[in-house]
């Protein structure tokens, strides 16, 4: 077929064949001019696709391919001036194919949609095909729902003015649409939902808007087509109504409705319209897509591109411009595949060439899609609300007035021109932005998002999760403006750029074949052929100037290898037996072709010009026509020759027996009969003796051939029986060993995630502990205050009972004037006695009711008193049960302890026990030394080694002792400070060990290096049973190791449960805050008897106010008045002293409810000190764990180092050469591996390494470590390759592991302590001066000696700072969400959040208001997180100080610029809490010992903001004082919240005005940032200072863990 004439089946046939020779992806790129055929050639092509791979499968996929042209035409294409079935979208099709190359499935992707075309079309041009369809099909049944009418009634159908093709029937197109439709696969609810959609569509356009006047719209309740576009799509008839001619405009502090005329409106209404119809569109395409998707794995794909044609209209729009932007593309990448590779790679093979001009039309694509291009320009303007297309347009012609392809018109000012590839196109900037922006009312989303037919409402449900932005939920007070108005949606154009760079992008990655397609003629006629018109177009598409360069170029080509493959059928025996192929092809060609100008050589090819590779192919050809005739030529004579000898043969058999029969019958006679028959019988009597003979020794071989097989075959039998027995047991054993090492592994596993679980969760109590230990100490103060209250207010009773005595004292006198003075009046007064004793009376009835009043009322107090005391002791008893249950609690803890000390017990009898038998060997080996003494004289100088390894055996000893003991101390210790407050002495000298057992007994190393003397003999048959009793012992003792640390998992159990005693504290705290809130009442009934107390003072001055009127009457009567007075004060004064000995046992109770407070508060110091105790006891324990490993690889190293000097005395007994023993090797601290293992040690100690690993948890930088081993091996066998080559393996794993975990702060940590430590050993290592000074010898000896890693050193540097900044960045996110709660809104200091500033208006709480609360010990959690992983993984101080300082300057930016924007948050009582959230932060870091990180300093501007929220802001001293202290703060920001400053309540003032201009003048002076928000990206810089490790390298053993066997220690 590629021989005919240009034909689609021919292209498709090609991209087929190269698909399955090369097993490449291929595509095939139909382009033209609009009405060209693009269309039908895709269609074809995918037809033939169909037709040569079918499956014949069930599934039908090539036929479901084929169905979806049909659909995808009926919505995507429509009738233009040029094309009346031009596609008004691109479209990308994949067609995807197994192995076998059969169609499996396909995969659509479509490009920008003409939406405009829904609502406008032009003159003689049509709307979506799938309109008139629908239209042509009213009369049926099914669309009878739908009301649908006339396409010349509907306004977005007869727009154009032409509503029927000729020679299209639209019903029949209805017909085969819906059959493609159940061919696909989609069913008639999905097609009646699709048809609804549609018709709506058509009604929504008829839908009436009139003009209201004053700019006002609206739309008339009883509009037929709203009813019906509401009934079809199940919205709400008024709301659309309404918000078609109305917009919603949200203000500051309102929102208002505002209405807009006529033509925004119907702007509004097509605007809708356009936006169902893209949400069908892609809907369709979705579904579509799923149904040409069929199980199985893709091998390949050819991907067909049918995308719009270059176009240029009258009236050229967006579309237009998009349009011709993506033939641009596509024509770049045509000449970028066809003319600039093609010269590149002549350049490339050094063929002379001389370069031809073609034209490039990059300048173009630059022109629009660069830097302040058109696109971004366009993208720009959308972002202003108040941009319009001429400012768009002049910024146009400002930036682009030099480009020689960018044009202004002359006749017009709302156009430009611009110089495409086929034709100079002019474009009308109206419309652009608005297409461009695609926007649309949030109200009218709203109602269709509610829609009730849940088709349509998906649509916009999407739409509202794609416009959501990531982050925290945000619920503001009031209703937020849409991101549709504000412009924050990717626009139209950016989204086209993108899709098409992705299309390039698959185009590039694939093998492209072209399709040209060339319109005959534009006024679509047949017949007719417009050569003008076909040149330029095949000018304009590159055809001509392929055609050009092809005819001056080499078309083809091949690399020597191949061309020496295929045609060494042509060389001669002297060419092939040629080493060089290169030179040979040279040979060959030179030879067959005489002409050197038909083809060059290059540096991998050979390159031919036209019609060269044919006359090749014809000599192949020819030398192989006759080598088949010469192989036909011998096979066809071989065949004939054995023909004629199988005749011969027959022939002669026949003559054979012919003569025979002859001869016969001339020779045949009766004597010669009767012999012959005798010889017969003879011959058979004799042959059956023969044969009897032979069988009898046949069958007796047999038997004994039977015999011994049969005996070999039981025996094999039995010993494959034995052996399998044998086998099974020793199975049994293996498994039996394997399975236990496995549960080990297991427990060690689950014991390590319940520590980490378990240290997680304590974690987590404590810290919810210390909340309610800050909130019960607030409650605590309170409590105080309100106790200082009452205290003063009992002061100011008695106050006033001594003015009460003061007053009786004046009486008193008055009382003795008023005696003198009656002396003298007795006898005028004589006369009135009667009446004074009748008011006598009544004074005293009234004077009796008052005091039995005041009994009843001291008799209510007493019993308040009484029930008071019966609840005192009520919760008396209370407290005693708690403290029952909480000794209880304490003794289980003390049994659990018991249950410890047991264990540990056991150890120690183990370990005891080990090294027992170890003082065994070390015995049975000193009796071996006796003997070798007689034969060695080289054991002096072992002796003395072996002195010295006592010395350190000795000083290992001394130190666990020492450790042991100190432990059992600190244990003592911390029982007592737990119990001494619930367990008796006795208790406690009965938990406490008395003895002073040892944990290890040694015996003297030097009676064992005594032993060292036996025979050489016994050595060499026990030397391999005693290494593999050292290697159990030593894995013993890792057992033992991790029971350790089991054990202190424990431990922090018993921490776990110290906390459950605070939580019972906490109880007890919260029930003594109960009953301090009797106090309350206590103090009312104070209040009511000092009310009593005023009243009985007030009537005692009434009754002597009177008696003091009447001294001048009364004589001898007022005398035993008087008596009868002072007999009441006298009990007056009874009453007096209750009520003082009532106010002191109130005084006494106040000061026992004080007592308990203090106790409460000394319990929780004491529970505070025991949990820190514990805390320094877990990590002493953790470190004596250490020690105890270090102890056992030093014993292990020991042993090896025993057994390294046996076998120099074994070598030198048989040698008997040398007199000096050969020293024992020691590590040089490098790890050796083979090249092909780098991958799996870079897989295992990088990529698959996790920083929980117990391996990472004890040696943090163990992976440097290791690596750095590596590369000095590397450096001391001098192999450049190999430590470049594993340089750069680290760097870039180390580089995959950050890019793959850029968000995991645990994993950032970890890489960057061990590339900084990494980066420290390379330089403590290097030989450098300045890094030696520290170094110890053995470290000098270890500096690496044969290359430079400068470089690495460099290159490890900036990866760290890369990690670093990701760490940080990473915790910025964490941190951000947990500030502005934190640090402004949480209110921990009482009194304050009662009160809001006046004023300001409502609004919410905080941007995080629909998240958790956060306070400020949700910082100080998330700080000391941040910290202990740090820690953890073993980072450097200097970087830890330095990540702390970038997070406190996060925090103190972040809260000073919310200070700085909020107004709410300038308050005197939130420049309060803000210093007291300060002093937290400033007691974490000193708690953590951080003072020295400066991280403090970087809160002085927020510590004086808040000092200036405080001060005093009215006279000028204060003006001065402001600009004295806050020199961290800038003018703008000093005056920002002098401005923003409100006050809470009445007490406060604003700041005046004068004030502010005070203050503004004193900073005038001074120099500084004029920024009012702080940078909250600044980074600190950050330095890697150099600290050498202590580690030593020799001494390091690499973790079975890592699973790293294949590397050797040097």
């Amino acid at each position: 077929m590629g021989d005919m004439d240009p034909h689609i089946f021919a292209v498709a046939e090609e991209a087929y064949k190269q698909m399955a020779r090369n097993h490449k992806n291929q595509s095939i790129i139909v382009s033209g001019e609009s009405g060209a055929g693009k269309t039908v050639s895709a269609r074809y092509a995918m037809r033939y696709f169909a037709v040569v791979s079918k499956s014949g499968s069930k599934t039908r996929v090539e036929d479901k391919v084929l169905a979806s042209n049909p659909i995808t035409e009926a919505i995507g294409n429509a009738k233009t001036t040029r094309n009346d079935n031009s596609s008004r979208f691109g479209k990308y099709t994949e067609i995807s194919f197994d192995r076998r190359y059969q169609i499996i499935g396909a995969n659509m992707r479509t490009y920008l949609l003409e939406k405009s075309r829904v609502v406008f079309q032009a003159d003689n041009e049509r709307n979506y095909h799938i309109f008139y369809q629908m239209c042509s099909c009213a009369h049926l049944q099914e669309f009878k729902n739908l009301r649908l009418l006339s396409a010349d009634k509907f306004r977005y159908t007869c727009m154009g003015g032409e509503i029927a093709i000729e020679g299209v029937d639209d019903e029949k197109d209805m017909e085969e649409t819906r059959r493609t439709f159940l061919l696909l696969g989609l069913k008639e609810d999905f097609q009646s939902e699709v048809f609804k959609v549609l018709a709506a569509i058509l009604h929504l356009g008829n839908v009436e808007i009139r003009n209201s006047g004053d700019g006002k719209s609206s739309v008339p309740p009883s509009d037929p087509h709203l009813a019906v576009f509401c009934e079809l799509l199940g919205a709400s008839a008024d709301g659309l109504g309404r918000w078609l001619c109305h917009r919603r405009i949200v203000l500051v502090a309102e929102t208002v409705v505002k209405p807009v005329p006529k033509e925004r409106a119907v702007n509004a209404r097509d605007a809708l319209a356009k936006q169902i119809y893209a949400h069908l569109f892609d809907c369709i395409i979705n579904r579509i897509n799923t149904a040409l998707q069929v199980p199985g794995k893709q091998h390949a794909f050819i991907g067909v591109l049918d995308i719009y044609g270059f176009e240029t209209f009258d009236i050229n729009s967006f579309e237009q411009f998009c349009i011709n932007y993506a033939n641009e593309k596509l024509q770049q990448q045509f000449n970028l595949h066809v003319f600039k590779l093609e010269q590149e790679e002549y350049m490339k093979e050094d063929i002379p060439w001389t370069l031809i001009d073609f034209y490039d039309n990059q300048p173009v694509i630059d022109l629009i899609e660069a830097k302040m291009g058109i696109l971004d320009l366009l993208d720009e303007e959308c972002l202003f609300p108040q941009g319009t297309d001429q400012s768009w347009l002049q910024k146009l012609f400002n930036y682009l007035d030099a480009n020689p392809l960018f044009e202004k018109p002359r006749l017009s000012n709302e156009a430009f021109v611009i110089q495409h590839f086929a034709d100079k196109v002019e474009y009308q900037c109206r419309g652009f932005l608005e297409k461009n922006r695609d926007t649309l009312y949030e109200e009218l989303v709203d109602i269709m998002r509610v829609s009730k037919l849940p088709f349509l409402a998906n649509f916009f449900q999407e739409e509202k999760s794609t416009v959501t932005t990531k982050g925290v939920k945000v619920r503001p007070a009031r209703p937020a403006v849409k991101p549709a108005n504000k412009q924050l949606r990717t626009s139209v154009g950016d989204k086209f750029c993108s899709s098409l760079s992705l299309l390039m992008e698959t185009l590039n990655t694939t093998t492209p074949h072209y399709v040209r397609c060339i319109k005959p003629n534009d006024e679509k006629l047949p017949f007719e052929y417009d050569s003008r018109r076909v040149v330029q177009q095949l000018r304009a598409c590159g055809v001509l100037e392929t055609i050009r360069i092809s005819a001056q170029s080499y078309p083809s080509r091949w690399t020597y290898i191949e061309f020496y493959s295929r045609y060494s059928i042509l060389m001669s025996h002297q060419e092939g037996d040629l080493s060089d192929k290169k030179q040979t092809c040279k040979n060959v060609l030179q030879r067959l072709i005489q002409d050197p100008n038909q083809y060059k050589f290059g540096r991998t090819k050979i390159f031919f010009r036209a019609g060269q590779v044919a006359y090749l192919e014809k000599l192949r050809l020819d030398r192989l026509r006759g080598a088949c005739v010469t192989i036909q030529k011998h096979v066809r004579g071989w065949s004939q020759r054995r023909k004629y000898l199988r005749m011969r043969d027959a022939a002669i058999i026949l003559q054979l027996y012919i003569r025979g029969k002859r001869t016969i019958r001339k020779t045949v006679s009766a004597a010669t009969l009767k012999q012959g028959w005798a010889a017969m019988v003879v011959q058979r009597y004799w042959k059956g003796y023969r044969m009897r003979q032979i069988f009898q020794l046949v069958r007796l071989a047999s038997i004994t051939i039977q015999a011994f097989t049969r005996g070999w075959m039981a025996r094999k039998r039995y010993k494959k029986m034995v052996e399998e027995q044998k086998a099974l047991i020793l199975q049994k054993y293996a498994r039996a060993w394997l399975a236990r090492r496995r549960f080990q592994t297991m427990r060690r596993l689950v014991l390590n995630v319940q520590l980490s679980f378990r240290v997680q969760k304590l974690r987590k109590k404590i810290e919810e502990q210390n909340k309610e230990n800050r909130g019960l100490m607030e409650r605590l103060t309170s409590l105080a205050n309100s106790h200082s209250q009452t205290v003063d207010r009992l002061q100011g009773l008695e106050a006033q009972l001594e003015k009460s005595t003061n007053q009786k004292a004046s009486l008193e006198a008055r009382e003795k004037k008023a005696k003198e003075d009656a002396s003298l009046t007795t006898a005028q007064l004589q006369r009135e006695i009667d009446a004074l004793n009748f008011e006598k009376q009544n004074l005293e009835n009234k004077f009796e009711a008052s005091t039995k009043e005041a009994k009843e009322s001291f008799d209510q107090i007493k019993r308040n008193l009484l029930d008071e005391k019966e609840y005192e002791a009520r919760l008396r008893k209370i407290a005693e049960n708690n403290i029952e249950i909480q000794r209880q609690d304490h003794e289980k803890l003390v049994e659990t302890l018991k249950e410890e000390i047991k264990r540990l017990k056991e150890e120690r009898v183990s370990l005891q026990r080990k090294m027992e038998d170890e003082g065994k060997v070390n015995s049975d080996l000193q009796e071996q030394v006796i003997q070798l003494t007689k034969h060695v004289k080289t054991i002096p100088e072992l002796r003395r080694e072996l002195n010295n390894l006592q010395n350190q055996r000795n000083n290992m000893d001394r130190k666990m002792k020492q450790q042991s003991e100190q432990a059992r101390a600190k244990m003592n210790d911390i029982t007592r400070q737990l119990l001494g407050g619930v367990v008796e002495e006795e208790v406690l000298l009965g938990l406490t060990p008395n003895d002073s057992e040892k944990i290890y007994e040694v015996e003297d190393l030097l009676a064992a290096i005594d032993g060292l003397q036996k025979a050489t003999r016994i050595l060499e048959s026990h030397q391999r049973e005693q290494k593999e009793s050292y290697e159990t012992q030593v894995e013993g003792l890792k057992l033992k190791v991790d029971h350790l640390q089991n054990e202190n998992s424990k431990l922090q159990n018993l921490f776990q449960e110290k906390s459950n005693v605070n939580e019972n504290i906490r109880q007890e705290v919260s029930r003594l805050s109960s009953e301090n809130s009797v106090l309350p009442q206590l103090k009312l009934q104070v209040s009511e008897l000092q009310r009593q107390k005023q009243e009985l003072e007030a009537h005692i001055l009434e009754q002597s106010r009177e008696l003091a009127e009447k001294t001048e009457e009364i004589t001898n009567v007022l005398q035993r008045k008087i008596k009868e007075e002072s007999s009441r004060r006298s009990h007056f004064e009874e009453k007096a002293e209750e009520l003082e000995e009532l106010k002191r046992e109130l005084q006494g109770r106040v000061e026992e409810l004080e007592e308990e407070n203090d106790h409460s508060k000394r319990q929780l110091l004491m529970e505070s000190e025991a949990k820190s105790k514990l805390r320094q006891e877990t990590s002493h324990l953790t470190a004596e764990n250490m020690d105890f490993e270090e102890q056992l690889d030093q014993k292990d190293r020991l042993i090896k180092k025993l057994q390294n000097q046996i076998k120099s005395l074994e070598t030198s007994q048989k040698a008997k050469q040398t007199s000096a023993p050969a020293m024992p090797k020691d590590y040089l601290g490098m790890l050796e591996f083979k090249r092909e293992d780098e991958s799996r040690l870079i897989q295992n100690i990088i990529l698959d390494l996790k920083p929980k690993g117990v391996v990472v948890s004890v040696i943090p930088a163990m992976p440097a470590y290791i690596l750095f081993m590596c590369v000095r091996h590397a450096d001391y066998l001098n192999d450049e390759v190999k430590l470049k080559s594993l340089m750069t393996a680290i760097i870039g794993a180390v580089k995959k592991v950050i890019t793959s975990h850029h968000k995991d702060f645990e994993m950032l940590s970890f890489w960057l302590s061990n590339t900084y430590q990494l980066l420290n050993c390379l330089k403590q290592y290097s030989g450098e001066e300045e890094f030696l000074k520290q170094n110890t010898a053995r470290q000098k000896k270890n500096c690496l000696q044969n290359f430079d890693l400068s470089e690495h050193r460099q290159i490890l540097s900036d990866l760290a700072i890369q990690i670093y900044y990701r760490f940080l960045s990473v915790i910025e996110k964490t941190l951000t969400p947990t500030i502005v709660p934190g640090m402004l809104e949480h209110e921990s200091l009482q009194g304050i959040s009662s009160m809001k500033p006046t004023g300001v208006r409502k609004r919410s709480n905080s941007i995080y208001e629909d998240s958790e609360t956060y306070t400020i010990s949700s910082i100080l959690q998330q700080l000391s997180v941040f910290h202990s992983t740090m820690s953890q993984h073993g980072m450097e101080q200097g970087l830890i100080k330095q990540a702390v300082k970038q997070m406190f300057y996060l925090v103190g930016a972040t809260t000073l610029n919310n200070i700085m924007l909020r107004k709410d948050m300038c308050s005197c009582r939130k420049g309060m809490q803000i210093r007291c959230n300060i002093s937290y932060l400033e007691e974490w870091l000193k708690e953590k010992e951080l003072q020295s990180s400066n991280a403090i300093d970087t809160l002085r501007p927020l510590s004086q903001a808040a000092w200036l929220l405080q001060v005093n802001k009215s006279t000028d001293e204060d003006a001065k004082e402001i600009t004295e202290k806050c020199p961290e703060l800038n003018p703008v920001q000093i005056v920002k919240i002098l401005n923003s400053y409100t006050p809470i309540d009445d007490f406060e003032k604003r700041v005046t005005s004068s004030f502010v201009r005070k203050v503004q003048s004193l900073l005038q002076d001074r120099d500084g940032s004029t920024q009012l928000m702080l940078d909250l990206d600044y980074r600190f810089q950050v330095t890697f200072p150099f600290c050498p490790s202590s580690q030593a390298l020799e001494l390091l053993q690499v973790p079975s863990s890592l699973h790293l066997g294949f590397l050797t220690r040097i």
